[in-house]
């Protein structure tokens, strides 16, 4: 059992953190944390994540994706702050689904603009009365002749007011047992307008979280995803991969936290000493440093679990929400080490809270995860 990154592993972690700070950040701190990031800008940094692989990670190399292990997706991920991980984690979980459910002349038109991060794109399921249960969407779609007809309202989307292309998950039947099947349709803004918003939320906000309305929205047929088969069990694919990545974003802020915790500590002085000096002080970063140690390895080994072939529903589940609450909690104690500074913008503490108290709710809140954990454990599903 080995508990060290590879050479190959050190390596690929330390190029993206060196393409963050050369390329990304420069671009990140020129915008108003506090507003979402103007599309030419985020068009900017696709081509520097499309460049390593980042864009197309889980589709093979020989089909003109990344074709990175997940665990090395999660190094590179880490890397970046969360709201973008979020963003490039909704282009690429898209261009999956594209990849999966498209027909080749549909893969030919969509797939290598997205892969070169020229285009952006992303998936709206979600609905008012649909999160974390897809088979709950009630979004329809209709044929009227070479048209597909969309009726709906979408919630949550990742990139959706600078996306040019959106995979919209729609009912498509309801068996005799009364279990839906669901369906893709791909629909481009640019080319037929329809309504949608930015949500305005407390953290994340340089992203571009979004709501869409579809009132008798007309698409082309040749935009219907139906050579994957049910969109559902693609979303449960895609999801096992994401929350450890998220858990992954969550430890992004908690070692920030922690670095700035640990050099204040070292800095102030209280007593006639530093108050890293002082054994309580201790005892909080420790329980910091060990809080993000844990988190990051749980994310790892469910990362490593997927790229053995192993069935990853409970591990990915419990490595989401272990670390996005031990995570929150680790940031919650480096304001408690600032004392009176914890509090203040000036800190960047209020910050990186702000944005890990937003993880839980991608790919499924902490109920929910704990629900899918159980399930895992008992063979007994408590939520259906």
């Amino acid at each position: 059992m080995e508990f060290r990154l590879t050479e190959e592993q050190v390596m690929v972690q330390d190029s993206a953190r060196r393409m963050v700070e050369r390329d990304i950040q420069p671009i990140l701190d020129a915008n108003d944390p506090d507003t979402s990031l103007p599309k030419k800008d985020l068009l900017k940094i696709y081509k520097f994540l499309a460049a390593q692989g980042l864009t197309a990670p889980r589709v093979p190399a020989e089909d003109g994706g990344g074709g990175l292990s997940m665990v090395n997706y999660g190094l590179m991920y880490e890397q970046l702050d969360p709201w973008l991980a979020i963003s490039i984690m909704g282009q690429e979980c898209t261009v999956s689904r594209i990849h999966a459910e498209a027909n080749p002349e549909q893969r030919a038109r969509w797939l290598p603009d997205l892969f070169a991060g020229k285009k952006i794109c992303s998936t709206a399921t979600s609905e008012p009365g649909a999160g974390s249960d897809p088979r709950g969407v009630t979004t329809r779609m209709t044929f009227d002749g070479d048209d597909i007809i969309l009726n709906g309202r979408k919630m949550w989307i990742s990139n959706g007011s600078v996306a040019d292309v959106i995979a919209v998950t729609c009912l498509d039947a309801v068996d005799e047992k009364g279990r839906t099947t669901l369906k893709r349709v791909l629909v481009e803004p640019e080319e037929h307008p329809f309504e949608i918003r930015e949500i305005d939320t407390f953290g994340l906000r340089q992203g571009h979280l979004s709501e869409a309305v579809f009132e008798d929205y007309r698409v082309p047929r040749e935009n219907l995803l139906e050579s994957g088969g049910d969109a559902a069990k693609m979303l449960t694919v895609t999801w096992n991969g994401n929350r450890p990545l998220i858990g992954l974003a969550a430890c992004n802020r908690a070692q920030k936290a922690f670095d700035l915790a640990r050099d204040y500590a070292g800095v102030r002085e209280q007593f006639g000493k530093p108050i890293a000096g002082h054994q309580l002080i201790q005892k909080n970063l420790a329980d910091i440093e060990t809080a993000v140690v844990t988190s990051r390895l749980l994310c790892y080994h469910a990362l490593e679990t997927l790229d053995r072939g192993e069935r990853s529903n409970g591990v990915s589940a419990m490595a989401k929400r272990y670390a996005t609450t031990a995570c929150e909690n680790a940031i919650n104690l480096a304001m408690h080490v600032h004392g009176g500074m914890g509090i203040a913008v000036e800190s960047g503490l209020e910050r990186l809270l702000r944005d890990c108290r937003m993880l839980p709710v991608p790919d499924a809140t902490n109920e929910i995860l704990t629900l899918i954990q159980g399930r895992e454990i008992t063979g007994i599903a408590a939520f259906r």
